[in-house]
């Protein structure tokens, strides 16, 4: 039995984002369940999945049946279970600098948080940081500088390769990305990375298949398109030859159809359907059928 983790509103839940990363960019069995964050009962909705006295999402189930709350407990949780996964660097300066990092992650950066409410629909055009926020950013620079000198690998990632400290500063990438924030090099460089990983690509894609009574960090300012990697040309489709029988995700029988970069692809579901349309490049299984149809 895997762990389970409860997560919500993948468009908005930057804890949420924190702890799926830790177990998809791993490869460590996980079995997600979502929630509700905005329907007013978020902590009954838990204490019905046995989780009390967890009030918060995510919250992580173990295998033994022990309920977990807060990422960084969560964090030094999976890294003594999967000791073998290298969650945290090996090497023990570079442990040292990403746990600090993640710890003042986890923290700090309060006039960032409320300023820019972590969102994934669009850029917003016009932002006006405070100097409160203009301070939060100089100080993420001055922390991601200080980990280039501890750090034992090149790589674009804080400690050189991907590390939990990469969980933890991801929704930092994407509130610049969302507001077009005023960053160093050194930072623009880092989100832009960010988008483009498969695994935050994927999240959301599924972000995307998400609906909402209303957006609740909408902002009167002009909106623009996504910064992220161009997706490819999509859309679904009720009808159309699919070039396979089985979906790719599932291998259960087509019922839903979408048309992306040309071709007919069926899935079992309209969510397995819309998150590919979404971003089929993020889906390797979807790939490999066009990479096998051209």
């Amino acid at each position: 039995m895997p762990h389970e983790l409860f997560i919500a509103a993948r468009t908005y839940s930057s804890w949420s984002l924190r702890g799926w990363l830790m177990f998809e960019t791993f490869g460590l069995p996980v079995k997600s369940q979502m929630v509700d964050l905005y329907g007013g009962n978020l902590q009954a909705q838990l204490e019905g999945h046995g989780l009390a006295p967890a009030r918060l999402v995510p919250v992580l189930r173990t295998p033994e049946g022990h309920v977990l709350g807060e990422t960084l407990a969560m964090a030094e949780h999976l890294a003594e279970y999967f000791p073998e996964a290298g969650l945290w660097p090996a090497d023990p300066g570079a442990r040292i600098a990403a746990r600090w990092l993640v710890s003042e992650m986890h923290a700090g950066f309060t006039a960032l948080r409320g300023a820019c409410p972590m969102q994934l629909l669009c850029q917003y055009q016009g932002f006006e940081p405070s100097e409160a926020v203009l301070a939060d950013l100089a100080r993420l620079d001055q922390l991601f500088a200080y980990a280039e000198t501890q750090r034992s690998a090149e790589g674009p990632w804080i400690m050189g390769t991907w590390s939990l400290a990469d969980c933890f500063y991801a929704p930092v990438a994407a509130r610049i990305a969302g507001y077009g924030l005023p960053v160093s090099p050194r930072l623009a460089a880092y989100a832009q990375a960010m988008l483009a990983h498969p695994a935050f690509r994927r999240w959301r894609a599924l972000a995307l298949t998400e609906t909402f009574a209303h957006d609740p960090y909408a902002m009167d300012l002009p909106r623009g398109s996504w910064p992220g990697p161009t997706p490819l040309p999509a859309r679904a489709v009720s009808e159309g030859a699919s070039i396979n029988q089985t979906c790719p995700y599932s291998g259960k029988p087509v019922t839903d159809l979408a048309e992306i970069d040309g071709r007919i692809i069926g899935y079992c579901n309209p969510t397995c359907r819309d998150k590919s349309v979404n971003d089929a490049g993020a889906w390797p299984a979807t790939m490999a059928l066009l990479s096998a149809a051209h």
